[in-house]
């Protein structure tokens, strides 16, 4: 049995309103497969997916999908087919869907498939319940399919952000280092176990305190660790070896005959005008 979406009230946001903005840079580019005429105008058509899907700025060659591209080329497939192909793909897997947890994935999927952000932590709710009962694949069917993807973008337009008005451009945000993501790295690093939890448990031996600290504080602790120790084993190595120096005969301590300076004469200033004594 299916569980129906549940009900989330609409909140007031930009793209549910009509807008009279002057067109200037921050005005979405639409791409229409309709409007396309050469290869030129689906090389960018292409793109543009990427961009909106995968969020990268640069499209790495292990992220470009052959068998899609050459779909859309061809006219076998229609862009909302080409959209719906990037986020079953694993390169969005990888990098939203295993990297984020529900609720973040609804979020930035609706940013990106449907140009809005979520209306709050109920919607976020109701389409997390959708991924855990379809799948990350059952997901972007239910939002390609909907009412709202087809109102907006229908079959031939790339995805945009509508009313990009604030938070511009969202669709280009990296997903990938989040609180929640963090936290868990640092969860699964530490074994479930915190700094303080190894020091109160008993293992407070060196070996112990080293597994509950990262190892990126290790390494920057001892990148910064000053020199203090070698500089004292340095300076006590010359005190020892010179205290072993023997100082010559003539300058020892004894009462041998210490050598003298005799005073040499020195041409004062003045002393060729006459009437000035000389000594």
């Amino acid at each position: 049995m299916t569980i129906p979406l549940l009900q989330s009230t609409p909140t007031t946001q930009n793209q549910r309103v009509e807008g009279y903005e002057v067109p200037n840079e921050d005005t979405p580019i639409i791409y229409r497969l309709a409007d396309a005429t050469s290869s030129t105008d689906i090389d960018a058509i292409i793109w543009a997916g990427y961009r909106q899907i995968f969020s990268e700025h640069l499209i790495l060659e292990r992220y470009r999908q052959p068998f899609l591209e050459s779909q859309l080329r061809n006219r076998a497939i229609n862009v909302r087919d080409f959209v719906r192909g990037l986020g079953k793909t694993e390169v969005y897997r990888e990098l939203v869907g295993e990297t984020n947890s529900n609720y973040r994935l609804v979020d930035i999927s609706f940013k990106r498939f449907l140009g809005r952000a979520t209306y709050g932590k109920d919607e976020q709710i109701a389409w997390s319940i959708v991924i855990a009962t379809k799948g990350l694949h059952g997901f972007i069917d239910a939002l390609v399919d909907g009412e709202e993807y087809r109102q907006n973008f229908g079959d031939d337009i790339v995805p945009f952000q509508r009313r990009r008005f604030k938070d511009r451009p969202f669709n280009l945000v990296n997903p990938r280092y989040a609180d929640y993501w963090r936290n868990r790295e640092l969860s699964q690093y530490l074994g479930g176990r915190s700094y303080y939890q190894v020091a109160v448990s008993g293992q407070s031996g060196k070996r112990g305190i080293a597994q509950g600290i990262p190892s990126t504080f290790l390494a920057m602790a001892a990148s910064i660790a000053p020199g203090g120790q070698n500089y004292q084993r340095t300076s006590d190595s010359a005190r020892n070896s010179i205290s072993s120096v023997e100082l010559p005969e003539a300058y020892s301590s004894s009462g041998a005959a210490q050598p003298t300076v005799k005073p040499t004469k020195v041409a004062l200033p003045y002393r060729y005008i006459p009437g000035n004594k000389t000594t």
